[in-house]
């Protein structure tokens, strides 16, 4: 006969909860970014049934016909490039971004606030502005050049994809700039902790 089921009592272990992102208060910046690079990214996302369509396609046309098509090898590129590009903004935003997690969630919250603002300030936001200030020259260069693809049969207005690169950037940065509001928002203008609290 089955023995019924004991309470959880003094001694039962109780898993914890998973790790979960920095919960940041909302400010008037990010009420207006973050929405915006919500819709983009899940726009962007679509890109990537595209690309994988993109990429069968070539696989047949060679395997199958043994017709190779340099676009299509050039578009998977572009595709790819457009994606990444376009999300990292998103991934900032939504805190999914690529992180040494074994570390980080064994800080404080306040803690990784601090950390957080400090690279985004010292190092996310001198990086994208060196993106933006050469990279939109390195698009204006190739339009200006009508530069095409090297390859015969690839594909032109290769300035296209190059400045794909300078509103990736440009997204990232409203990215940090509403990220960083929320950070000081949640370290300055937060409701005051008592001193014996761990946060």
């Amino acid at each position: 006969m089955a023995s019924p089921p004991r309470e959880p009592g003094r001694n039962a272990v109780v898993e914890a909860p998973p790790a979960s992102s920095l919960a940041l208060p909302q400010t008037a910046l990010s009420r207006r970014i973050d929405p915006l690079l919500v819709a983009i990214g899940n726009a962007v996302s679509w890109i990537w049934v595209l690309l994988l369509a993109v990429i069968v396609c070539n696989v047949l046309l060679r395997y199958a016909f043994g017709e190779g098509r340099v676009e299509f090898e050039e578009i998977q590129w572009h595709l790819y490039s457009v994606g990444f590009m376009l999300g990292l903004g998103y991934a900032l935003q939504a805190d999914v971004h690529v992180r040494v997690d074994v570390l980080h969630e064994r800080l404080r919250p306040t803690t990784q606030a601090w950390i957080e603002l400090y690279g985004l300030i010292l190092f996310v936001l001198p990086f994208i502005a060196l993106m933006l200030i050469y990279g939109a020259q390195f698009a204006a260069d190739s339009f200006v050049t009508g530069e095409v693809s090297s390859s015969p049969g690839g594909l032109p207005y290769r300035w296209a994809i190059k400045a794909v690169l300078v509103l990736g950037f440009a997204l990232l940065g409203l990215a940090a700039l509403s990220r960083i509001t929320r950070l000081w928002k949640f370290l300055f203008l937060g409701p005051r902790r008592s001193p014996g609290s761990t946060d």
